[in-house]
């Protein structure tokens, strides 16, 4: 995801999953993909060699939970908020966190079908 309306449409309409290196909006997707947007703020991570690491660490940690992704009835799109305290950490603790958040998902109401995205497109 790459433009602004798009974020904010999963702000406003998405699910929120709190975690100690992130933040995780997730709202379904009328796209045949996972779709992912990332976000390290300046305010929130600092300069840009950390944002740049903090969206690596991210961007990295998604790509290796493709396999639990493929296992959901339909597609999302996620976006991923940076925390400071994910610049202390190599990549194994936010991977675990972001599959921990990703099984959260699974088991709550936004894995049940395609009615819901029906329901937020009217």
């Amino acid at each position: 995801m790459r433009k602004p309306g798009e974020f904010r449409r999963v702000y406003e309409n998405g699910r929120r999953f709190e975690g100690r290196f992130m933040t995780v909006f997730i709202v379904p997707s009328e796209t045949d993909f996972q779709r992912l947007g990332i976000t390290a703020s300046k305010k929130a991570v600092g300069n840009a060699v950390n944002r740049n690491r903090a969206k690596r660490l991210l961007r990295e940690a998604f790509r290796l939970s493709k396999a639990e992704l493929n296992e959901f009835d339909g597609k999302f799109d996620w976006v991923l908020n940076a925390r400071r305290s994910l610049l202390k950490v190599k990549l194994e603790k936010p991977l675990e966190e972001f599959r921990q958040i990703v099984a959260k998902v699974k088991n709550s109401d936004l894995n049940k079908g395609e009615e819901i995205v029906e329901a937020q497109a009217k």
